[in-house]
């Protein structure tokens, strides 16, 4: 789940097969209360079943049995594939106009930014792996910062790791930056530059609120803050999306990768921030939900106008037409928290100008 965090990006609007773009989730670690919101059932243009069928004068059943388009309303809502709506306008980074926003599809796949499944958000300077691009991303060895917004730099952000603290830093593999070899070694007394003196397990458990406000809603379902993600989603196996094993500063983690070592190298994630996958949630790598996730809630979701009254034999009209989509999600939790709107399954709106859909979340990117 997700922790609520706000975003320090400029305006403008996943590994195997996600059909959107990287964050939002209902865990308690970057700051968000945990989500008992609103699931994908909230689009109605999905499987939504309108209005109700209501027998009609005379001998003739009436009643509407169309699915949902648009609209609000009360009903029961299904679960949808994969399949996040095209961006209709380019979202920038920081003044800056990178290619998971551009309105290009650059690696030619098919898949338009925020649908492409490697685009991690508006700062994502490449399409065709989880490697961000963007200038200075590799950043000094063995400290990270954030990464998932616009630079390598932690001045920003206030988030503060240490590969030194990651006990896979160890002979012979030294993941999960096995270009620095040896410098990187694991040492849980390492002394974090810009950390204020804290200890590996101080940071583990604690990120500052700037880092959560800041990184949190940047920060796709199934990550920590730093890009050690949880790949494939639910295998509690996890990789360093900046993993550049063979040291060409282009990356070597992407989506036909994920379980090669010596491309995704193995990480551990910090507990501090880190945004876990939940079981109704959209994930890295993660782009349908079960099939209850959807089932039950009334409520004003964003569901779809159902059929229209249906006529009745030789009596008058059936029933009234019925509403669909909608509601909240019930016991499963929601797909995104309270007042989040969702995105990426089949029917959702696609999100406004000023936002990017993350891991099935709308979140806004500001100055």
């Amino acid at each position: 789940m997700r922790l609520a965090l706000p975003l320090s990006l400029s305006l403008l609007t996943t590994l195997s097969g996600l059909t959107l773009g990287a964050g939002c989730s209902s865990s308690a670690v970057d700051g968000a209360a945990p989500s008992g919101g609103a699931g994908a059932g909230d689009s109605g243009g999905g499987a939504a079943s309108g209005g109700g069928s209501a027998t009609g004068g005379g001998n003739a059943t009436g009643g509407g049995s169309a699915t949902g388009g648009g609209g609000a309303g009360a009903g029961t809502g299904t679960a949808g594939g994969g399949g996040i709506a095209p961006p209709t306008t380019t979202v920038m980074c920081q003044g800056k106009l990178y290619q998971c926003g551009d309105l290009i599809d650059n690696d030619e796949d098919g898949l338009l930014d925020s649908q492409d499944p490697d685009c991690l958000g508006a700062c994502d300077n490449t399409e065709d792996s989880y490697y961000g691009g963007i200038p200075g991303q590799a950043g000094p060895a063995c400290t990270v910062d954030c990464y998932f917004d616009q630079d390598s730099g932690s001045g920003n952000d206030d988030c503060h790791w240490n590969h030194q603290c990651d006990p896979n830093e160890v002979a012979p593999g030294y993941h999960p930056e096995s270009i620095n070899g040896a410098m990187c070694a694991y040492d849980r007394g390492a002394s974090t530059p810009g950390a204020q003196g804290k200890s590996c397990s101080e940071l583990n458990m604690e990120q500052s609120d700037l880092c959560h406000d800041t990184c949190g809603p940047l920060t796709p379902n199934g990550c920590d803050c730093f890009g050690c993600c949880e790949l494939p989603a639910g295998s509690g196996l996890y990789v360093w999306l900046g993993s550049d094993a063979d040291g060409t500063g282009e990356g070597s983690c992407s989506r036909d990768g994920i379980s090669d070592p010596s491309r995704c190298e193995p990480c551990t994630p910090v507990d501090a921030c880190l945004n876990d996958c939940g079981r109704c949630e959209l994930c890295l790598g993660k782009d349908t939900l079960p099939a209850d996730c959807f089932e039950t809630g009334t409520g004003a979701g964003g569901g779809g106008a159902g059929g229209a009254a249906g006529a009745g034999g030789d009596g008058v009209g059936g029933g009234a037409a019925g509403t669909g989509g909608g509601g909240t999600g019930g016991d499963s939790g929601g797909q995104c928290g309270p007042g989040v709107q969702p995105c990426g399954l089949a029917g959702q709106e696609p999100c406004a100008a000023d936002h990017y859909c993350i891991t099935g979340c709308c979140q806004p990117i500001v100055n």
